[in-house]
C-alpha cells in the first residue's frame, strides 16, 4: 500500500511479522512516519522497519532471516530498524550479535519511532506501549475493516508461554479510549473491527472489572455506522458462560469464538497451568457451539512436556468429535525462563512433531468438513477485491470470519444483476449476499444473488 506524503522523496519499507496484535503497532508506527512513501522494494527504501515476534522458536527464526536478507538488499546509507517482541525479549544479546542494525528499540516505543530514525538512536522504554485514541494509525490491508488493541501485557501464568516476561502484567485500555478509536474509525470509514489482545477475556480486569468484554459490547453496540465485529483470544479461565451469551445477543458481534485451548485432559491442563477444570472447559466449548451459526476457532500445543501417549490421543479423540471450524496445532518448544523449560520430562522432537503431524491431519480433515457443509448455503459475505488466483475471480470472506486466517470466497462474477434486469458493478469493502456454489479445493465458489 503506497501513500502520498509531503517528502515523496524518502520511502520506508515496513516488515509486520507475528500476530495481529503486532499489526496495530506497526500502523501505529506507520502514522509517525507519515512523511515518508511506502515501498515494496526494501532495496530503494531510506528506512527499513522489521517489528519482529520472540513468541516461539520458528518464530524468532523468521524475524532473524528477515532482518539479515533486508540488511544484505539495502541500499548504504539506509536506516534498518529491529523494533518489536524479539528485539525486546533479547535486547542485550541483539545489539552485541547484529551490528548490522542501525537501531534496536523493543514494545514501549512504537508511537516514539519517528525521533529513534531521525536521531538513528536505540532505545528501550521500560513500560509497555498502549495504543489509544490519540494515536493517529495509518491501517493497511483494508479499508473498511480495522484491528483495536484492548490490551498488552497478560497475568496468566501458562507453563510454555514467556510473554509475561516481555510483555508484562495485563494493562487494559480504558473503554472510554476505545470507544473514541472506534468512532474515529468510523468517521474515516471502517464498519468492520476485530478487537484483539493476548487475553481478551480479562478486559479492564486490571481495573477492577470482572465484565470488561460486555462492557464494550455494549458500547460498540450503539455506535452507529458498525457493521460486524468480532473477538479474538478468549481464555478458558476468564471466559463464562454470560459473556458467551452477551455475544450472541449482540447486534453487532458476531458468533465468533476464538480460544485457544492448547490441550484438553486434566494431567495436561494442570501441567500446563491452564487454570480451567476439564468438565467446567467442555461446557464452555459446548455452550459457544450451540449458538446458532457459530465459528469455533482454537490452537494447541502437541508434545508439552509431560504430555503422555494417553493425553495425545485423548486429546486426538476430542479435536476428531468437536469438529472445530478451523484450528492450528503448534510442535512445544522450549521457551527460556518458562516453567515448562524446567521440567525433567522433556519429550524426544521427533514424537513431538509425529504428534503434531496427526493432530494436523485430523484438523485439516474438520476444517474440509466445515468448508463442505458451506456448499449450497446463503449468507453474507464482504468482497474485498480481485484475487490473487485469477483477475477475473473477486475475493470475498463471510462476515462472520476474521480476516486473512478463516478463509477465502471465490466470487466469478464482478456483477450483481438485479430482479429489474440492471447490472450493478461490485464494490468493494462491501456486504453482498452469496449463495456457495461448490468447493475447490479448499476455497468456496460463490455466486452474488443480492
Amino acid at each position: 500500500m503506497k501513500f502520498t506524503t509531503q517528502n515523496p522523496q524518502k520511502s520506508l519499507h515496513l516488515v509486520s511479522l507475528g500476530c495481529t496484535k503486532n499489526l496495530v503497532d506497526s500502523e501505529v508506527m506507520l502514522g509517525k512516519l507519515s512523511d515518508y512513501t511506502m515501498t515494496d522494494d526494501s532495496s530503494t527504501a531510506d528506512v527499513i522497519i522489521v517489528n519482529t515476534c520472540g513468541f516461539i522458536d520458528s518464530a524468532k527464526e523468521e524475524s532473524i532471516n528477515t532482518i539479515l536478507n533486508l540488511h544484505d538488499e539495502r541500499k548504504e546509507q539506509s536506516v534498518l530498524v529491529m523494533a518489536g517482541c524479539l528485539s525486546e525479549r533479547y535486547k542485550e544479546d541483539l545489539q552485541k550479535e547484529l551490528p548490522e542494525i542501525d537501531v534496536f528499540t523493543g514494545v514501549g516505543d512504537y508511537d516514539k519511532i519517528d525521533e529513534l530514525v531521525n536521531e538513528k538512536r536505540s532505545n528501550f522504554t521500560n513500560e509497555v506501549f498502549l495504543a489509544n485514541d490519540t494515536n493517529e494509525r495509518v491501517i493497511t490491508g483494508s479499508s473498511y475493516h480495522a484491528y483495536v488493541k484492548l490490551s498488552e501485557g497478560c497475568n496468566q501464568a501458562c507453563s510454555f508461554c514467556a510473554i509475561p516476561s516481555f510483555k508484562g502484567k495485563l494493562h487494559s485500555r480504558t473503554l472510554e479510549s476505545l470507544v473514541k478509536e472506534v468512532k474515529a474509525l468510523v468517521k474515516k470509514g471502517f464498519t468492520d473491527f476485530s478487537f484483539v489482545s493476548q487475553d481478551s477475556s480479562s478486559f479492564l480486569r486490571d481495573l477492577g472489572h470482572k465484565d470488561g468484554l460486555e462492557q464494550l459490547i455494549t458500547e460498540v453496540d450503539k455506535i452507529e455506522g458498525i457493521k460486524t465485529s468480532r473477538i479474538l483470544y478468549l481464555y478458558p479461565s476468564t471466559t463464562t458462560l454470560d459473556l458467551i451469551d452477551k455475544i450472541a445477543d449482540s447486534k453487532i458481534f458476531q458468533n465468533y469464538f476464538d480460544m485457544p485451548l492448547q490441550h484438553i485432559t486434566p494431567s495436561m491442563l494442570k501441567i500446563m497451568k491452564r487454570g480451567k477444570g476439564v468438565e467446567k472447559l467442555i461446557e464452555l466449548m459446548d455452550h459457544m457451539k450451540s449458538k446458532p451459526n457459530s465459528f469455533v476457532r482454537t490452537t494447541f500445543i502437541a508434545g508439552h512436556p509431560g504430555e503422555s501417549i494417553e493425553d495425545h490421543e485423548a486429546l486426538c479423540k476430542y479435536i476428531e468429535e468437536y469438529k472445530f471450524d478451523r484450528a492450528n496445532v503448534f510442535s512445544y518448544s522450549t521457551e527460556e525462563g518458562t516453567h515448562a523449560a524446567k521440567s525433567d520430562h522433556l519429550i524426544d522432537q521427533e514424537i513431538i512433531d509425529d504428534r503434531a503431524d496427526e493432530i494436523g491431519a485430523i484438523i485439516a480433515n474438520t476444517t474440509q468438513e466445515s468448508l463442505e457443509a458451506e456448499v449450497g448455503k446463503t449468507f453474507d459475505v464482504y468482497v474485498d477485491g480481485e484475487s490473487d488466483e485469477h483477475e477475473y475471480l473477486l475475493s470475498a470472506r463471510k462476515t462472520i470470519w476474521a480476516p486473512d486466517i478463516d478463509g477465502e470466497i471465490y466470487i466469478n462474477d464482478n456483477e450483481l444483476f438485479e430482479e429489474n434486469g440492471d447490472q450493478t458493478q461490485l464494490k468493494f469493502g462491501q456486504i453482498y449476499t452469496v449463495t456457495i456454489t461448490e468447493l475447490v479445493g479448499d476455497k468456496l465458489i460463490a455466486r452474488v444473488i443480492k
